[in-house]
Protein backbone atom coordinates (compact mmCIF):
# COMPACT_ATOMS: atom_id res chain seq x y z
CA UNK A 1 0.00 0.00 0.00
CA UNK A 2 1.47 3.36 -1.06
CA UNK A 3 2.21 5.72 1.82
CA UNK A 4 -0.22 8.63 1.88
CA UNK A 5 2.56 11.26 1.84
CA UNK A 6 4.43 9.69 -1.07
CA UNK A 7 4.26 11.99 -4.13
CA UNK A 8 3.95 10.72 -7.70
CA UNK A 9 7.17 9.01 -8.79
CA UNK A 10 7.59 11.37 -11.75
CA UNK A 11 7.64 14.47 -9.51
CA UNK A 12 10.94 13.69 -7.79
CA UNK A 13 14.04 11.73 -8.75
CA UNK A 14 13.95 8.93 -6.19
CA UNK A 15 16.04 6.46 -8.20
CA UNK A 16 19.41 7.88 -7.18
CA UNK A 17 18.27 8.23 -3.56
CA UNK A 18 17.36 4.53 -3.50
CA UNK A 19 20.79 3.60 -4.89
CA UNK A 20 22.69 5.82 -2.44
CA UNK A 21 20.59 4.48 0.47
CA UNK A 22 21.31 0.85 -0.42
CA UNK A 23 25.03 1.56 -0.87
CA UNK A 24 25.09 3.42 2.46
CA UNK A 25 23.81 0.33 4.26
CA UNK A 26 26.33 -1.92 2.47
CA UNK A 27 29.21 0.46 3.26
CA UNK A 28 28.08 0.66 6.89
CA UNK A 29 28.50 -3.10 7.30
CA UNK A 30 31.88 -3.09 5.52
CA UNK A 31 33.17 -0.10 7.52
CA UNK A 32 32.03 -1.51 10.88
CA UNK A 33 33.42 -4.96 9.98
CA UNK A 34 36.88 -3.59 9.14
CA UNK A 35 36.79 -1.43 12.29
CA UNK A 36 35.96 -4.36 14.52
CA UNK A 37 38.66 -6.47 12.86
CA UNK A 38 41.14 -3.72 13.77
CA UNK A 39 39.86 -3.70 17.35
CA UNK A 40 40.47 -7.44 17.60
CA UNK A 41 43.91 -6.99 16.01
CA UNK A 42 44.85 -4.51 18.74
CA UNK A 43 43.60 -7.02 21.32
CA UNK A 44 45.30 -10.02 19.67
CA UNK A 45 48.02 -8.78 17.27
CA UNK A 46 48.43 -12.17 15.58
CA UNK A 47 45.11 -11.54 13.84
CA UNK A 48 46.92 -9.53 11.16
CA UNK A 49 48.13 -12.96 9.94
CA UNK A 50 51.56 -11.47 9.09
CA UNK A 51 50.06 -10.01 5.91
CA UNK A 52 50.99 -6.45 4.91
CA UNK A 53 47.57 -6.10 3.27
CA UNK A 54 45.83 -6.84 6.58
CA UNK A 55 48.15 -4.78 8.77
CA UNK A 56 46.70 -2.15 11.08
CA UNK A 57 48.52 0.68 9.29
CA UNK A 58 46.83 -0.11 5.98
CA UNK A 59 43.39 -1.17 7.18
CA UNK A 60 42.88 1.66 9.67
CA UNK A 61 42.55 4.41 7.00
CA UNK A 62 40.34 2.03 5.01
CA UNK A 63 38.06 1.76 8.06
CA UNK A 64 37.88 5.52 8.66
CA UNK A 65 37.25 6.26 4.97
CA UNK A 66 34.62 3.51 4.71
CA UNK A 67 32.69 4.82 7.71
CA UNK A 68 33.09 8.56 7.07
CA UNK A 69 33.09 8.90 3.30
CA UNK A 70 31.57 5.67 1.93
CA UNK A 71 28.82 5.21 4.55
CA UNK A 72 28.47 8.79 5.78
CA UNK A 73 28.95 10.29 2.32
CA UNK A 74 26.32 8.02 0.77
CA UNK A 75 23.88 8.92 3.55
CA UNK A 76 24.50 12.61 2.88
CA UNK A 77 24.06 12.29 -0.88
CA UNK A 78 20.83 10.34 -0.34
CA UNK A 79 19.35 12.62 2.33
CA UNK A 80 20.42 15.91 0.74
CA UNK A 81 18.90 14.87 -2.61
CA UNK A 82 15.75 13.77 -0.77
CA UNK A 83 15.44 16.88 1.42
CA UNK A 84 16.22 19.46 -1.25
CA UNK A 85 13.57 18.02 -3.57
CA UNK A 86 10.91 17.70 -0.89
CA UNK A 87 11.47 21.17 0.64
CA UNK A 88 11.81 22.93 -2.74
CA UNK A 89 9.00 20.94 -4.42
CA UNK A 90 11.30 20.59 -7.43
CA UNK A 91 12.99 17.69 -9.20
CA UNK A 92 16.80 17.50 -9.07
CA UNK A 93 18.46 19.97 -11.43
CA UNK A 94 20.18 17.49 -13.77
CA UNK A 95 19.75 13.74 -14.22
CA UNK A 96 23.20 13.56 -15.83
CA UNK A 97 24.88 15.25 -12.86
CA UNK A 98 22.85 13.12 -10.46
CA UNK A 99 24.07 9.90 -12.07
CA UNK A 100 27.62 11.23 -12.30
CA UNK A 101 27.69 11.89 -8.55
CA UNK A 102 26.47 8.36 -7.81
CA UNK A 103 28.82 6.46 -10.11
CA UNK A 104 31.73 8.84 -9.49
CA UNK A 105 31.43 8.52 -5.71
CA UNK A 106 31.31 4.74 -5.86
CA UNK A 107 34.29 4.58 -8.22
CA UNK A 108 36.18 6.69 -5.65
CA UNK A 109 35.23 4.22 -2.90
CA UNK A 110 36.38 1.30 -5.07
CA UNK A 111 39.69 3.08 -5.77
CA UNK A 112 40.21 3.55 -2.03
CA UNK A 113 39.49 -0.14 -1.36
CA UNK A 114 42.20 -1.04 -3.91
CA UNK A 115 44.89 1.53 -3.07
CA UNK A 116 44.90 1.61 0.74
CA UNK A 117 45.68 -2.10 1.32
CA UNK A 118 48.45 -1.74 -1.30
CA UNK A 119 50.01 0.98 0.84
CA UNK A 120 49.29 3.77 -1.66
CA UNK A 121 48.58 6.77 0.54
CA UNK A 122 49.70 10.36 1.05
CA UNK A 123 49.60 9.83 4.81
CA UNK A 124 47.18 12.60 5.78
CA UNK A 125 44.42 11.89 8.31
CA UNK A 126 41.04 11.53 6.54
CA UNK A 127 42.80 12.59 3.31
CA UNK A 128 44.96 9.58 2.48
CA UNK A 129 43.81 9.31 -1.14
CA UNK A 130 46.53 9.70 -3.78
CA UNK A 131 46.34 12.62 -6.19
CA UNK A 132 44.47 11.00 -9.14
CA UNK A 133 41.65 10.03 -6.75
CA UNK A 134 41.71 13.56 -5.31
CA UNK A 135 41.10 14.91 -8.82
CA UNK A 136 38.09 12.62 -9.27
CA UNK A 137 36.75 13.68 -5.84
CA UNK A 138 36.96 17.31 -6.99
CA UNK A 139 35.03 16.59 -10.20
CA UNK A 140 32.29 14.71 -8.35
CA UNK A 141 32.04 17.47 -5.75
CA UNK A 142 31.69 20.20 -8.38
CA UNK A 143 28.89 18.19 -10.01
CA UNK A 144 27.24 17.78 -6.58
CA UNK A 145 27.44 21.52 -5.91
CA UNK A 146 25.95 22.45 -9.30
CA UNK A 147 23.17 19.88 -8.92
CA UNK A 148 22.26 21.01 -5.39
CA UNK A 149 22.36 24.75 -6.10
CA UNK A 150 20.56 24.24 -9.42
CA UNK A 151 17.75 22.48 -7.57
CA UNK A 152 17.51 25.36 -5.09
CA UNK A 153 17.39 27.81 -8.00
CA UNK A 154 14.42 26.06 -9.63
CA UNK A 155 12.51 25.65 -6.36
CA UNK A 156 8.77 26.25 -6.25
CA UNK A 157 8.91 27.28 -2.57
CA UNK A 158 10.08 30.85 -1.91
CA UNK A 159 11.67 29.97 1.43
CA UNK A 160 14.87 27.89 1.63
CA UNK A 161 14.43 25.57 4.59
CA UNK A 162 17.25 25.63 7.17
CA UNK A 163 18.31 22.01 6.46
CA UNK A 164 19.36 23.11 2.97
CA UNK A 165 21.55 25.87 4.44
CA UNK A 166 23.44 23.26 6.48
CA UNK A 167 23.83 20.99 3.45
CA UNK A 168 25.01 23.89 1.27
CA UNK A 169 27.57 25.03 3.87
CA UNK A 170 28.85 21.46 4.06
CA UNK A 171 29.25 21.18 0.28
CA UNK A 172 31.05 24.52 -0.10
CA UNK A 173 33.33 24.18 2.94
CA UNK A 174 34.36 20.59 2.21
CA UNK A 175 35.29 21.70 -1.33
CA UNK A 176 37.57 24.44 0.03
CA UNK A 177 39.10 22.11 2.64
CA UNK A 178 39.77 19.41 0.04
CA UNK A 179 41.40 21.75 -2.47
CA UNK A 180 43.65 23.53 0.06
CA UNK A 181 44.77 20.47 2.04
CA UNK A 182 45.45 18.34 -1.02
CA UNK A 183 47.42 20.96 -2.96
CA UNK A 184 50.42 18.95 -4.17
CA UNK A 185 52.90 18.47 -6.98
CA UNK A 186 52.57 15.01 -8.62
CA UNK A 187 55.79 13.13 -9.41
CA UNK A 188 54.17 10.01 -10.91
CA UNK A 189 50.74 8.34 -11.00
CA UNK A 190 50.82 7.36 -7.32
CA UNK A 191 53.11 9.85 -5.54
CA UNK A 192 53.11 13.58 -4.93
CA UNK A 193 54.73 16.21 -2.74
CA UNK A 194 52.61 18.51 -0.58
CA UNK A 195 52.94 22.23 -1.24
CA UNK A 196 53.39 22.70 2.51
CA UNK A 197 56.13 21.52 4.81
CA UNK A 198 56.77 21.02 8.50
CA UNK A 199 54.47 22.68 10.98
CA UNK A 200 52.61 24.54 8.20
CA UNK A 201 51.63 21.18 6.71
CA UNK A 202 50.46 19.99 10.13
CA UNK A 203 48.39 23.14 10.68
CA UNK A 204 46.74 22.92 7.23
CA UNK A 205 46.10 19.19 7.77
CA UNK A 206 44.33 19.70 11.10
CA UNK A 207 42.44 22.69 9.79
CA UNK A 208 41.16 20.16 7.25
CA UNK A 209 40.98 17.20 9.66
CA UNK A 210 38.90 18.86 12.33
CA UNK A 211 36.59 20.46 9.77
CA UNK A 212 36.06 17.10 8.11
CA UNK A 213 34.46 16.44 11.50
CA UNK A 214 32.95 19.92 11.70
CA UNK A 215 31.34 20.13 8.28
CA UNK A 216 31.18 16.58 6.91
CA UNK A 217 30.20 14.83 10.13
CA UNK A 218 28.46 17.66 11.97
CA UNK A 219 27.02 20.47 9.83
CA UNK A 220 25.74 18.12 7.13
CA UNK A 221 24.17 15.71 9.59
CA UNK A 222 22.58 18.64 11.44
CA UNK A 223 20.87 19.45 8.14
CA UNK A 224 19.65 15.86 8.10
CA UNK A 225 18.44 16.22 11.70
CA UNK A 226 16.52 19.43 11.04
CA UNK A 227 14.43 17.70 8.39
CA UNK A 228 13.98 14.14 9.62
CA UNK A 229 13.38 14.73 13.35
CA UNK A 230 10.37 17.04 12.80
CA UNK A 231 9.04 14.74 10.05
CA UNK A 232 9.31 11.60 12.19
CA UNK A 233 7.88 13.34 15.27
CA UNK A 234 5.19 14.99 13.15
CA UNK A 235 5.89 18.22 14.99
CA UNK A 236 7.34 21.56 13.79
CA UNK A 237 10.94 22.25 14.72
CA UNK A 238 10.98 23.61 18.29
CA UNK A 239 12.48 27.00 17.38
CA UNK A 240 13.13 27.98 13.79
CA UNK A 241 14.86 31.16 14.98
CA UNK A 242 17.22 29.07 17.13
CA UNK A 243 18.00 26.87 14.12
CA UNK A 244 19.15 29.96 12.17
CA UNK A 245 21.29 31.18 15.09
CA UNK A 246 22.66 27.64 15.40
CA UNK A 247 23.59 27.64 11.71
CA UNK A 248 25.49 30.92 11.65
CA UNK A 249 27.27 30.28 14.97
CA UNK A 250 28.42 26.81 13.84
CA UNK A 251 29.57 28.11 10.45
CA UNK A 252 31.56 30.97 11.95
CA UNK A 253 33.16 29.14 14.89
CA UNK A 254 33.83 25.58 13.73
CA UNK A 255 36.23 26.48 10.93
CA UNK A 256 38.86 27.83 13.38
CA UNK A 257 38.94 24.99 15.92
CA UNK A 258 41.50 22.71 14.19
CA UNK A 259 44.73 23.92 15.87
CA UNK A 260 43.62 22.43 19.21
CA UNK A 261 44.91 19.12 17.80
CA UNK A 262 48.44 20.52 17.94
CA UNK A 263 48.85 21.57 21.59
CA UNK A 264 52.42 21.14 22.89
CA UNK A 265 53.89 20.81 19.37
CA UNK A 266 56.01 23.08 17.17
CA UNK A 267 52.88 25.09 16.31
CA UNK A 268 53.07 28.57 17.91
CA UNK A 269 51.31 28.62 21.26
CA UNK A 270 48.99 31.47 20.23
CA UNK A 271 47.64 29.42 17.31
CA UNK A 272 46.72 26.37 19.38
CA UNK A 273 45.29 28.64 22.10
CA UNK A 274 43.11 30.34 19.49
CA UNK A 275 41.89 26.93 18.30
CA UNK A 276 41.02 25.96 21.89
CA UNK A 277 39.20 29.27 22.42
CA UNK A 278 36.96 28.73 19.40
CA UNK A 279 36.42 25.11 20.49
CA UNK A 280 35.12 26.22 23.89
CA UNK A 281 32.89 28.84 22.25
CA UNK A 282 31.40 26.07 20.10
CA UNK A 283 29.76 24.54 23.16
CA UNK A 284 26.91 27.09 23.14
CA UNK A 285 25.68 26.70 19.53
CA UNK A 286 26.24 22.93 19.65
CA UNK A 287 24.07 22.51 22.72
CA UNK A 288 21.58 25.00 21.29
CA UNK A 289 21.17 22.71 18.29
CA UNK A 290 20.89 19.62 20.48
CA UNK A 291 18.22 21.25 22.65
CA UNK A 292 16.38 22.44 19.53
CA UNK A 293 16.29 18.90 18.15
CA UNK A 294 15.25 17.21 21.39
CA UNK A 295 12.63 19.85 22.27
CA UNK A 296 11.01 19.31 18.85
CA UNK A 297 9.39 16.33 20.61
CA UNK A 298 7.48 18.70 22.90
CA UNK A 299 3.96 17.38 22.92
CA UNK A 300 5.05 14.11 21.32
CA UNK A 301 7.18 12.46 24.00
CA UNK A 302 4.72 9.57 24.21
CA UNK A 303 5.80 8.52 20.69
CA UNK A 304 9.13 7.31 22.09
CA UNK A 305 7.26 4.36 23.64
CA UNK A 306 6.16 3.03 20.27
CA UNK A 307 8.45 4.57 17.63
CA UNK A 308 11.97 3.06 17.56
CA UNK A 309 13.00 5.34 14.66
CA UNK A 310 12.38 8.35 16.89
CA UNK A 311 14.51 6.68 19.57
CA UNK A 312 17.41 6.58 17.10
CA UNK A 313 17.06 10.33 16.56
CA UNK A 314 16.83 11.20 20.26
CA UNK A 315 19.76 9.00 21.31
CA UNK A 316 21.83 10.45 18.45
CA UNK A 317 21.11 13.99 19.65
CA UNK A 318 22.10 12.95 23.17
CA UNK A 319 25.43 11.64 21.88
CA UNK A 320 25.83 14.83 19.83
CA UNK A 321 25.43 16.89 23.00
CA UNK A 322 27.83 14.66 24.92
CA UNK A 323 30.48 14.71 22.18
CA UNK A 324 30.25 18.47 21.72
CA UNK A 325 30.78 18.94 25.46
CA UNK A 326 33.66 16.49 25.58
CA UNK A 327 35.47 17.98 22.54
CA UNK A 328 35.75 21.55 23.91
CA UNK A 329 36.75 20.15 27.31
CA UNK A 330 39.55 18.10 25.72
CA UNK A 331 40.78 21.18 23.85
CA UNK A 332 41.65 22.87 27.18
CA UNK A 333 45.41 22.55 27.52
CA UNK A 334 45.39 21.16 31.06
CA UNK A 335 42.97 18.40 30.02
CA UNK A 336 44.71 17.84 26.68
CA UNK A 337 48.00 17.22 28.49
CA UNK A 338 46.36 14.08 29.91
CA UNK A 339 44.16 13.04 26.98
CA UNK A 340 46.36 13.62 23.93
CA UNK A 341 47.67 10.49 22.18
CA UNK A 342 45.55 8.27 24.46
CA UNK A 343 42.50 6.08 23.94
CA UNK A 344 40.35 8.85 25.44
CA UNK A 345 40.56 10.55 22.03
CA UNK A 346 39.48 7.29 20.35
CA UNK A 347 36.49 7.09 22.70
CA UNK A 348 35.56 10.70 21.93
CA UNK A 349 35.76 10.19 18.15
CA UNK A 350 33.58 7.07 18.27
CA UNK A 351 31.09 8.69 20.61
CA UNK A 352 30.52 11.21 17.81
CA UNK A 353 30.94 8.89 14.81
CA UNK A 354 28.85 5.97 16.07
CA UNK A 355 26.64 7.62 18.69
CA UNK A 356 25.79 10.75 16.69
CA UNK A 357 26.49 10.19 12.98
CA UNK A 358 25.62 6.50 12.62
CA UNK A 359 22.55 6.66 14.86
CA UNK A 360 21.03 9.70 13.13
CA UNK A 361 21.83 8.05 9.78
CA UNK A 362 20.03 4.85 10.77
CA UNK A 363 16.99 6.91 11.76
CA UNK A 364 16.99 8.77 8.44
CA UNK A 365 17.33 5.56 6.41
CA UNK A 366 14.50 3.88 8.33
CA UNK A 367 12.35 6.97 7.65
CA UNK A 368 13.21 7.23 3.94
CA UNK A 369 13.28 3.66 2.67
CA UNK A 370 9.57 2.83 3.14
CA UNK A 371 8.59 6.15 1.55
CA UNK A 372 10.96 5.67 -1.37
CA UNK A 373 9.47 2.26 -2.13
CA UNK A 374 5.84 3.10 -1.36
CA UNK A 375 5.48 0.60 1.47
CA UNK A 376 5.78 0.25 5.24
CA UNK A 377 8.79 -0.99 7.19
CA UNK A 378 8.96 -4.77 7.37
CA UNK A 379 9.43 -5.03 11.14
CA UNK A 380 9.34 -2.37 13.87
CA UNK A 381 10.56 -5.04 16.26
CA UNK A 382 13.77 -5.44 14.26
CA UNK A 383 14.30 -1.67 14.32
CA UNK A 384 13.95 -1.84 18.10
CA UNK A 385 16.46 -4.72 18.24
CA UNK A 386 18.86 -2.70 16.08
CA UNK A 387 18.43 0.31 18.38
CA UNK A 388 19.38 -1.64 21.51
CA UNK A 389 22.28 -3.46 19.84
CA UNK A 390 23.66 -0.13 18.59
CA UNK A 391 23.21 1.62 21.93
CA UNK A 392 24.77 -1.19 23.97
CA UNK A 393 27.62 -1.51 21.46
CA UNK A 394 28.46 2.20 21.57
CA UNK A 395 28.30 2.38 25.37
CA UNK A 396 30.61 -0.62 25.76
CA UNK A 397 33.03 0.85 23.22
CA UNK A 398 33.30 4.41 24.51
CA UNK A 399 33.26 3.50 28.22
CA UNK A 400 36.14 1.07 27.70
CA UNK A 401 38.12 3.70 25.78
CA UNK A 402 37.46 6.43 28.34
CA UNK A 403 38.72 4.25 31.19
CA UNK A 404 41.64 2.97 29.14
CA UNK A 405 42.58 6.46 27.97
CA UNK A 406 42.54 8.16 31.37
CA UNK A 407 44.50 5.24 32.87
CA UNK A 408 46.95 5.40 29.96
CA UNK A 409 47.56 9.13 30.41
CA UNK A 410 48.03 8.80 34.17
CA UNK A 411 50.46 5.88 33.79
CA UNK A 412 52.52 7.72 31.17
CA UNK A 413 53.17 10.66 33.47
CA UNK A 414 53.57 8.83 36.80
CA UNK A 415 57.00 9.36 38.42
CA UNK A 416 58.64 7.70 41.39
CA UNK A 417 60.51 9.47 44.20
CA UNK A 418 63.71 9.52 42.09
CA UNK A 419 62.07 11.27 39.15
CA UNK A 420 61.99 8.17 36.96
CA UNK A 421 58.94 6.96 35.06
CA UNK A 422 56.99 4.52 37.24
CA UNK A 423 55.69 2.39 34.36
CA UNK A 424 57.30 1.17 31.18
CA UNK A 425 55.44 1.47 27.90
CA UNK A 426 54.93 -2.31 27.83
CA UNK A 427 53.24 -2.15 31.25
CA UNK A 428 50.77 0.48 30.00
CA UNK A 429 49.92 -1.71 26.99
CA UNK A 430 49.34 -4.74 29.25
CA UNK A 431 47.07 -2.67 31.53
CA UNK A 432 44.94 -1.61 28.55
CA UNK A 433 44.34 -5.15 27.26
CA UNK A 434 41.06 -5.86 29.16
CA UNK A 435 39.57 -2.61 27.85
CA UNK A 436 40.64 -3.44 24.31
CA UNK A 437 38.73 -6.70 24.66
CA UNK A 438 35.60 -4.84 25.85
CA UNK A 439 35.98 -2.41 22.94
CA UNK A 440 36.14 -5.32 20.47
CA UNK A 441 32.99 -6.87 21.92
CA UNK A 442 31.20 -3.51 21.80
CA UNK A 443 32.16 -3.09 18.15
CA UNK A 444 30.90 -6.59 17.38
CA UNK A 445 27.53 -5.85 19.02
CA UNK A 446 27.25 -2.64 16.98
CA UNK A 447 28.10 -4.58 13.80
CA UNK A 448 25.38 -7.15 14.56
CA UNK A 449 22.88 -4.28 14.76
CA UNK A 450 23.80 -3.14 11.26
CA UNK A 451 23.26 -6.69 9.96
CA UNK A 452 19.77 -6.62 11.49
CA UNK A 453 19.18 -3.42 9.51
CA UNK A 454 20.34 -5.08 6.27
CA UNK A 455 17.77 -7.85 6.71
CA UNK A 456 14.97 -5.45 7.68
CA UNK A 457 15.58 -3.11 4.75
CA UNK A 458 15.91 -6.03 2.31
CA UNK A 459 12.55 -7.45 3.41
CA UNK A 460 10.99 -3.95 3.23
CA UNK A 461 12.13 -3.52 -0.38
CA UNK A 462 10.97 -7.02 -1.31
CA UNK A 463 7.44 -6.25 -0.13
CA UNK A 464 7.20 -3.08 -2.28
CA UNK A 465 3.97 -3.12 -4.32
CA UNK A 466 5.57 -3.79 -7.71
CA UNK A 467 8.93 -4.33 -9.37
CA UNK A 468 8.91 -0.80 -10.79
CA UNK A 469 8.90 0.59 -7.25
CA UNK A 470 11.78 -1.70 -6.27
CA UNK A 471 13.93 -0.54 -9.21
Amino acid sequence: MVHASTPPLEMYDYGVIKKFSIMAIIYAVVGFLVGDLLAWQLTFPDLNFDSPYLSFGRLRPLHTSAVIFAFGGSVLFATSYYVVQRTCKARLFSSALTNFTFWGWNIIVLAVVITYPLGLSQGKEYAETIWPIDVLITLVWVAYFINFVGTLAKRKEKHIYVANWFYLAFIITVAVLHLVNNAAVPVNWTDSYSLYSGVQDAMIQWWYGHNAVGFFLTAAFLGLMYYFVPKQAERPVYSYRLSIVHFWAIIFLYIWAGPHHLHYTALPDWASTLGATFSIMLLLPSWGGMINGIMTLSGAWHKLRTDPVLRFFIISLSFYGMSTFEGPMMSIKAVNALSHYTDWTIGHVHSGALGWVAMVSFGALYHMVPRLYGTTIYSKGLINLHFWLSTIGVVLYITAMWISGVMQGLMWRAYDEFGNLTYSFAETVAAMHPYYLIRSVGGLVFLLGSLVMVYNVYKTIRQAPDRAARA
